[in-house]
């Protein structure tokens, strides 16, 4: 479908500016064919042309770090640490899960992504295949990491899910990755390394997120997890690190020597108590920071507009009022994100691009005035500003309706049937 958005006002975010260009963007076949002046005379067939009536168009954010299909425990597994919320909750009931289970509960995450301008997930979670189908089924973006570690998965069943993945669908993609040092036993853990070798591809996995993780990883190898897992050569070709709080000394060193992605996830941290990554200090040093917003058990909600503000808002608390320029954050959420999860093709507004875009509606009282569209976007936006979605050319959400096949409220009452079934054989 080609479509023509008018009278707009563009923030492409190729960069950390925020530089807004006031014209045009066409997309046909799925991707930008032209943004800029209006005056460009010679127009094509459009399917479609919208007026912007000077609402925002900008890259769509990236979620960075979730676990899509934890919506069942949404508001469930609440107010305690992560290691008690791990064993004593989330482990116990995602045992009952079946692969219909997740198709259907990452259904509903999807619904949540897209009415609040999210454009793709970096997912991590089991039955990867049904995540998959989802993606095609809703027409929403999905990059998959894997997640082995002591409770299932091993390299070869990495390697198949990458293979079969990256062949899939264009919508989805996937990463090499394994839940965490603490859960992943050394064998495996070389196993993982061993194929990142032979495939010389990046690897990703929570990483630093509490002092205790820290501290068990130093009593048993020496080594932080981080300096341990690059011992094992596991950051060879790159990576990334979900969360990234609790730094040694050494660690910032191995980050940038392997151009590790971080991943910050302030809501989760804050949330379970795990605390502050330096943000500031990854930015000022160079390193590359993407948001996300963990999964829906931990945080509850998967609303980038929260993760912002609480990426700039920790840093000015922790490190002092000019930490966290907005318009850093902004690109951390549209672009940097879409880097780390190798979706160099969605990372901003330019011809050539997918259009992959978010609308903001700047004609409510809590975008006006428009002295700076970015930090408005930043301190004060919300999900009630997200006029419209697209992913890869199609409009998939526009002002509250859903424009793909799907029954929002058939999605959620699937959903509290899986919790209900799932808290009965649990006797909760």
């Amino acid at each position: 479908m080609n479509i023509r958005f008018y009278n707009a006002r563009i923030l492409p975010m190729e960069k950390a500016d925020a530089t807004v260009i006031e014209g045009e963007l066409w997309v046909e076949n799925g991707r930008i064919a032209y943004l800029g002046d209006p005056g460009k005379t010679e127009k094509p067939a459009f399917d479609r042309e919208i007026d912007c009536r000077g609402n925002l168009l900008l890259p769509g954010f990236k979620n960075a770090h979730t676990h899509s299909a934890m919506t069942f425990l949404r508001s469930f597994a609440d107010d305690k640490p992560l290691h008690n919320w791990l064993h004593e909750d989330v482990f116990p009931m995602e045992a009952h899960l079946t692969g219909d289970d997740i198709y259907a509960l990452t259904k509903l995450a999807v619904l949540e992504y897209l009415s609040g301008g999210t454009t793709a997930a970096f997912d991590m979670y089991y039955h990867v295949d049904r995540i998959a189908e989802c993606a095609r089924d809703t027409g929403f973006r999905f990059v998959i990491c894997g997640a082995a570690n002591d409770y299932g998965g091993t390299a070869e069943s990495t390697r198949r899910d990458y293979e079969a993945l990256n062949a899939f669908d264009p919508l989805v993609s996937c990463r090499l990755g394994f839940h965490a040092e603490y859960t992943t036993n050394e064998s495996l853990l070389k196993d993982l390394a061993a194929l990142a070798e032979e495939l010389k591809a990046p690897v990703f996995t929570h990483l630093a997120e509490t002092r205790a993780e820290v501290d068990d990883c130093v009593n048993r190898t020496g080594m932080s997890p981080i300096a341990y897992l690059d011992s094992l050569g596991m950051f060879r070709y790159g990576g990334g690190g979900f969360h990234m709080v609790h730094l040694l000394d050494g660690d910032l060193e191995i980050i940038k020597k392997r151009g590790l992605y971080v991943c910050t996830n302030p809501s989760s941290n804050v949330k379970l108590s795990s605390g502050v990554a330096p943000v500031e200090t990854y930015y000022r040093e160079g390193v590359p920071v993407a948001i996300g917003t963990d999964g829906p058990a931990s945080n509850n909600c998967l609303d980038m507009f929260r993760e912002m503000f609480l990426v700039t808002g920790l840093q000015k608390l922790t490190v002092g009022a000019d930490a966290a320029d907005p318009v850093k954050v902004l690109h951390s959420a549209c672009s940097v994100g879409a880097n780390m999860m190798g979706l160099d093709d969605c990372d901003c507004l330019a011809v050539g691009k997918q259009a992959d875009i978010v609308m903001l509606d700047m004609h409510m009282p809590n975008m006006q005035p428009i002295n700076s569209v970015a930090k408005n976007v930043v301190y004060s936006g919300s999900k009630a500003n997200v006029a419209l979605t697209m992913v890869a050319g199609r409009i998939l959400y526009e002002r509250g309706r859903y424009t793909f096949d799907v029954d929002p409220e058939a999605v959620y009452a699937k959903a509290n049937e899986i919790i209900t079934r799932i808290r009965i054989m649990e006797g909760r």
